[in-house]
């Protein structure tokens, strides 16, 4: 039967496209209670995770307007980062638990934490956003020392470390650029 019948529709279609030794996502999602729908929801960034290749890229896009909290001030930037790193840490873990597999590619609000990272009191110009986001990309695969390691923690403290130095490693790249050109 095609699971687009089955389920009713695309959006469930790419849902259930995890691999098969694993719980698929759709099946998951039906299963979890609202913790876990919830856990799911903003671990896949509220489905950006679900894009059959590249997740980690499109979650990064998908993080744009969280990044433009920035305009308001340092106040709300350090709110965004601290309460996203929280909640990353958090929905990652038990997204991990409800798929059973070690750091899903589903999940992509670690790429959310690690870009607010990268433009961290920077100002959200759309030159910053555009060399931010290809710095943290960059980093992101790269994994430099000790992002490798990083990665290598447990849960979703693990998950979400690895791109926040991979953030770090961004930020600090950016301010070079600009102090260089500036």
């Amino acid at each position: 039967m095609d699971r687009r019948s089955e389920y009713g529709g695309l959006t469930t279609h790419l849902m259930s496209c995890a691999p098969s030794d694993n719980v698929p996502v759709a099946d998951a999602f039906r299963r979890a209670g609202y913790n876990g729908k919830a856990a799911l929801i903003l671990a896949t960034w509220f489905g950006t995770g679900l894009m059959p290749r590249a997740s980690g890229t499109f979650g990064t896009l998908a993080a744009i307007p969280l990044v433009l909290i920035g305009c308001l001030g340092v106040g709300w930037s350090v709110a965004a980062l601290v309460g996203i790193t929280v909640i990353a840490i958090w929905s990652s873990h038990r997204t991990q638990e409800l798929l059973g597999k070690e750091d899903p590619s589903e999940v992509v609000i670690d790429e959310v934490a690690g870009f607010l990272v990268t433009l961290f009191l920077l100002p959200p110009s759309w030159m910053n956003i555009a060399l931010g986001f290809f710095l943290f990309r960059f980093f992101d695969v790269l994994k430099p020392w000790p992002v490798r390691q990083a990665e290598r923690l447990n849960g979703g403290f693990g998950i979400v470390t690895d791109d926040l130095l991979a953030g770090v490693y961004a930020h600090l790249f950016l301010r070079g650029i600009w102090l260089f050109a500036g």
